[in-house]
């Protein structure tokens, strides 16, 4: 039963771009699209408001995010676990 209902939630991988404000990550998630007329593949991005309780995301990790109920005024989406580390230099 559970996992039935979880299904219903999308999830999204993107790129941490920020991490600046408390208790949230800002997620660069970019998807690859058919252009109508021309036929061209094209990148499109979209940026996603996530919530991070405990901090552990920073900029340049790529994670998973899942919708949720409303948080804040911009922020529906939960960050659920970490996909890549990044890469530090």
């Amino acid at each position: 039963m559970t996992e039935a209902k979880t299904s219903l939630k999308r999830t999204l991988v993107g790129k941490v771009v920020s991490d600046k404000r408390a208790k949230t990550v800002t997620v660069l998630v970019e998807r690859r699209v058919k252009h109508a007329l021309y036929g061209k593949i094209v990148m499109k991005s979209s940026k996603y408001h996530a919530h991070d309780e405990k901090g552990e995301y920073h900029t340049g990790d790529v994670i998973e995010i899942t919708e949720s109920k409303p948080i804040s005024k911009t922020k529906n989406w939960v960050a659920t676990r970490l996909v890549e580390k990044a890469i530090e230099v």
